[in-house]
């Protein structure tokens, strides 16, 4: 049956239960109505199979899922539009009930449970990484834990983000969902599957203690499919892989939980397939609710995944970070056709190719544009090379030695930052307001060739090494007579600029500067005056610098709180570190899950999980936790 996008609403069946935690007092039916069809993005636990994620909100409804990889094409899209975007709901009937979302130990395996005075039942959802899996699957299992209780099931998927229609049919053992692009989905079950529309339902009955199965997964219509007791396997299998992975981690430290979760979150945005490291598995999220701050993160920033390599390799997962050197490699040796290295790239390598928007959805609260794609692949943004060569420097650390080959296109990479190392470029934040000579690439700069001149000391790589130490000795130089202001006492933004800036922060977590140098404290003390609220810090004043060319405001950057909490440690304040992180645990959701953006209500924004995040929590913790074990008094014997 052939859908009517522009006329079906795909939630008839209203979610009859009141979450318990977090959730915030209503003013307005308007507003609780607003809440039911966009959850506030601290209520989204996220699944994935190491190729793509789902988004699993309130009620067990996945909101959102890019089909077959992060960069593909959304199946469901309800988190930017309630009534088009698309969602597969797998809800309990049960008046008045408390919601507890909850990852399986050690696993990103999600069970929501669901607590009434009528009864328990739970929801697990995990995707499938069973060893020499054949294709792609999302479980789904419904359990009426101590009373009968009834379930429904709506799934409404809206291919091409919305933009193609579907075919609907029964099949043997279950539904086809054949799009117009010629993807391919089947719903199975071991409940009856009937067909509304162009939509996928069910209405059943459980008994305490039975259980309902849904597996939706990628098939050919001639597929052949294997038995339903495949999802009991699968669960096995998945829960075993996620911890043995977890078993790899080498952090023993404080907050233990918080970063084990944290590299769960960052292990989801690794493409098993590419060996690519994606800045956040979703899109349309605002950092602003209404604005037009809205990102699509689906790709690999050099940058993001440079950071991220920096954090598995903190924790003892070192596969990850040679996968992703693999793919790096092959960017890096691109540069000898001629093309410059682009500061985004799709899963695969290939390049980004501008940006389109979703005119036809409503977006997320009405935050529109809904972007995707990037204008920014081909923006300069010169601090990527010392990200980069920071990774290639830690991955040699840790016992991994690059090639020949590698080393050459290293070589020519640093030929291309000596020639360019002044230029104004759009930096970190990506400003699209003009470029500028950004004091944070120019840092970034000098960690490109010093971590160059190190790895060419420590392996006698050949190198121009009297003209490197030159240039980076110049660039050190530049950063102490052009970018201190005397009259702020501060390192500012860019050249010439009055404002700070918090990606300054990163100066002492590179090296650049003794984190108790006077001009660094002064810096830190002006940091903390004029961005941080709490233990959250903006990234800069909007439109106080320069204006940016687009309208409202943003949030405190969760980077720059942990950046910021790293910071205060390493200049020896232990205690108040400490606090702020202890906050810091505040602000992530109830799975332990932290977006790109926090606003002073609290609320998260932006995309989720945003690796920017995790990573810097990871690393917070990792030399706060060194340094506390430095300060704590060895504990003796009473007869020693």
């Amino acid at each position: 049956m052939r859908s009517v996008l522009s006329q079906i609403d795909t939630r008839k069946h209203p979610l009859r239960f009141m979450r318990s935690k977090g959730e915030e007092p209503s003013s307005s039916r308007c507003e609780q109505e607003e809440n039911r069809k966009y959850p506030p993005l601290g209520d989204y636990g996220v699944i994935g199979d190491l190729k793509t994620v789902a988004l699993v909100g309130p009620g067990a409804r996945i909101d959102m899922l890019c089909f077959p990889e992060f960069d593909s094409p959304s199946v469901f899209a309800a988190h930017v539009d309630d009534a088009k975007g698309g969602h597969f709901d797998l809800t309990p009937e049960l008046e008045d009930a408390n919601e507890i979302q909850q990852y399986f130990p050690d696993t990103n395996i999600l069970l929501s449970r669901f607590l009434s005075e009528e009864g328990i039942a739970e929801v697990s959802d995990f995707m499938n990484l069973q060893v020499g899996r054949s294709r792609q699957a999302l479980v789904r299992r419904a359990k009426a834990v101590n009373r009968k209780t009834r379930f429904r099931l709506r799934c409404a998927p809206r291919f091409n983000y919305a933009r193609s229609g579907h075919e609907t049919t029964k099949v043997e053992g279950g539904v086809l969902l054949k799009s117009d692009d010629d993807l391919s989905l089947r719903l199975r079950s071991n409940v009856p599957l009937e067909i509304e529309g162009c939509d996928c339902v069910a209405e059943f009955t459980l008994e305490a203690g039975e259980s309902a199965l849904f597996i939706l997964e990628d098939v050919a219509q001639d597929d052949d499919f294997e038995p339903l007791d495949f999802s009991s396997k699968a669960f096995k299998a998945t829960s075993d892989y996620w911890r043995a992975w977890c078993s790899q981690c080498t952090y023993t430290g404080h907050w233990r939980d918080a970063v084990l979760r944290s590299a769960l979150a960052l292990k989801l945005l690794v493409s098993e397939k590419h060996g690519s490291i994606v800045a956040a598995p979703t899109f349309g999220f605002p950092s602003e609710v209404g604005g037009e701050r809205n990102w699509d993160y689906r790709y690999v920033w050099l940058r993001d995944a440079s950071f991220t390599v920096y954090a598995f390799l903190r924790v003892g997962f070192t596969e990850e970070a040679h996968r992703f050197m693999q793919w790096l490699q092959r960017r890096i040796e691109e540069l000898a056709d001629g093309r410059d290295l682009q500061t985004i790239y799709r899963l695969d390598g290939s390049r980004v190719e501008g940006e389109f928007q979703l005119e036809h959805l409503e977006g997320y609260r009405k935050s529109k544009p809904i972007r995707v794609g990037s204008t920014n692949h081909d923006q300069l943004q010169l601090d990527i090379y010392g990200e980069i060569m920071d990774a290639v420097y830690l991955f040699e650390k840790h016992g991994k030695s690059i090639s020949n080959a590698f080393w050459k296109s290293v070589v020519s990479m640093i030929d291309h930052v000596s020639e360019n190392w002044r230029e104004p470029d759009a930096s970190i934040w990506e400003v699209r307001g003009g470029e500028r000579e950004f004091l944070y690439s120019r840092v970034m700069c000098w960690v490109a060739v010093d971590r160059a001149i190190r790895l060419s000391n420590r392996r006698s790589l050949p190198a121009p090494i009297e003209r490197w130490r030159a240039l980076r000795d110049e660039i050190y130089n530049s950063v102490f007579e052009e970018f201190w202001n005397e009259e702020l006492e501060a390192f500012v933004q860019f050249k010439g600029a009055e404002v700070v800036d918090a990606a300054v922060l990163i100066m002492p977590l590179v090296r650049f500067i003794s984190p108790t140098d006077p001009q660094w404290l002064k810096t830190l003390e002006a940091i903390e005056r004029e961005l941080a609220e709490d233990s959250l810090v903006y990234r800069y004043r909007v439109n106080e610098a320069f204006p940016e060319k687009l309208e409202g405001k943003d949030s405190t950057f969760t980077i720059c709180s942990f950046w910021l909490i790293e910071c205060v440690a390493r200049a020896g304040d232990l205690q108040k570190a400490r606090y702020l992180f202890e906050k810091m645990q505040t602000y992530g959701n109830s799975l332990g899950l932290y977006a790109e953006q926090i606003n002073v209500r609290g609320e998260l924004l932006g995309n989720i999980p945003q690796a920017f995040s995790h990573l810097a929590l990871i690393s917070a913790a990792y030399d706060l936790d060194r340094r506390l074990k430095k300060e704590a008094p060895e504990v003796t014997g009473a007869s020693d």
